[in-house]
């Protein structure tokens, strides 16, 4: 995939949950929560505030967490990714 996005914004692919519970019951897609969590496959170069260009506090391979209803989806070559900007990163998971 070759996606570079610009000024504060970041690709992701979603972080699959778990289909099942602890107890072995299948959540159906209709059920599940909206996933809160992916992986970081590009970042634009950061947004520019009073003439100085901010940097990015996230790099490609980190896995975050996001606001819940932040992202647009998107698909690039058949390939669902989607796009939130860096204020909707609450943290990045280590």
């Amino acid at each position: 995939m070759n996606i570079r996005p610009i000024g504060d914004h970041i690709v992701i692919k979603l972080v699959e949950e778990n289909e099942t519970t602890a107890s072995g019951i299948i959540i159906p897609d209709t059920a599940k929560e909206k996933p809160e969590r992916g992986s970081v496959v590009a970042v634009g170069p950061g947004k520019v505030e009073n003439g100085q260009r901010v940097a990015m506090e996230v790099k490609p391979g980190d896995t975050i967490m996001f606001k819940k209803y932040a992202p647009d989806e998107f698909k690039v070559n058949g390939e669902r990714v989607f796009v939130i900007e860096s204020r909707d990163v609450i943290a990045v998971i280590e």
